[in-house]
């Protein structure tokens, strides 16, 4: 059952869209991209981010300079100079320390890992995100910390990661790793968008006007974000991971890759949901494997996840 402030908001929104759809589109957008506070608030969301923060206590804290904003960065340090390079983002409310167990799994494969907080999350100023952003972020962590040699994201930063990788916002230069890995990510844009639109009861020309609005902010046609059509034309090794048992992101999201490319690999981590698929062992696991992919790597990763059951 909808929240009294869902119910608030929708009516306002139907009210004002009927009236000037321009102006109920501009306090839309504001709303669409305006993050959730950066701690957690549930009892279980405050222990998971503790059990974080302590595996990621002797993580190198940085930070880089977006725009005049801050963009926080973890990172965790490998044993041989030569290690491979990986950049590890999050989804939408998230943070670094959400991602703990994945990017240790990384660490222990032989990797140097690097955890981007989004802006508006974690350790980043601000509590605004939209995907040119993202992808600005990414784009300036490439060019402090890079060349990565792979990167993954989860949820909404598997999204903005293969927006990035594809190099779709002018004067964003593109996210240059050679080998992907999303988990749990929506590939089609507009059905962010209709989530969106249902939600806040957005008329149709509010809609259409959100759109075109979105479209102005970050300089490219909504189509042009479509994970699976930047697969397609990247041919870059790609990983889809996904639970088909996510209420957050449809299982759908993750099909759409299926018979696309021979680069684009499936794991399916069933009874994993939208938020413990990724400190799942066998994903953790499968993840290692295919963006580090040695054999030292995956012996590694093997016995992580065998000492994890």
């Amino acid at each position: 059952m909808p929240s009294f402030a869902a119910k608030v908001t929708r009516f306002g929104f139907s009210t004002l869209g009927r009236v000037s759809p321009e102006l109920a589109s501009h306090l839309a957008l504001a709303l669409f991209c305006r993050t959730p506070p950066k701690r957690p608030n549930a009892a279980k969301a405050r222990q998971s981010f503790a059990d974080g923060a302590r595996k990621l206590s002797t993580a190198e804290k940085l930070a880089v300079m977006v725009g005049g904003a801050k963009v926080g960065v973890h990172r965790i340090g490998a044993t041989r100079c030569s290690a491979p390079r990986v950049l590890v983002g999050h989804g939408w409310g998230s943070r670094a320390e959400y991602l703990a167990d994945l990017a240790m799994g990384l660490r222990e494969a032989g990797a140097e890992v690097f955890i981007l907080d989004l802006p508006g999350h974690g350790r980043s100023s601000g509590r605004r995100l939209d995907m040119r952003m993202a992808a600005e972020a990414m784009a300036e962590v490439q060019a402090r910390f890079g060349p990565f040699d792979a990167a993954v994201g989860h949820s909404f930063g598997g999204a903005a990661l293969m927006a990035a990788a594809g190099g779709s916002f002018p004067g964003v230069p593109a996210f240059a790793a050679p080998r992907l890995a999303v988990i749990g990510s929506p590939s089609r844009i507009e059905d962010v968008f209709d989530g969106f639109v249902t939600m806040a009861g957005l008329t149709p020309k509010t809609a259409r006007a959100l759109v075109t609005r979105t479209e102005r902010r970050v300089g490219c046609p909504v189509e042009a974000l479509d994970g699976v059509a930047i697969a397609g034309r990247l041919a870059r090794p790609l990983l889809v991971v996904h639970a088909e048992d996510d209420k957050e992101v449809g299982a759908d999201q993750a099909k759409r890759y299926l018979g696309v490319s021979h680069h684009i690999r499936h794991h399916w981590a069933n009874g994993q949901g939208h938020r413990r698929i990724v400190s799942a062992p066998e994903v953790v696991a499968t993840v290692a494997n295919f963006l580090v992919g040695d054999g030292l790597a995956e012996g590694t990763v093997r016995l992580r996840a065998a000492s994890s059951v």
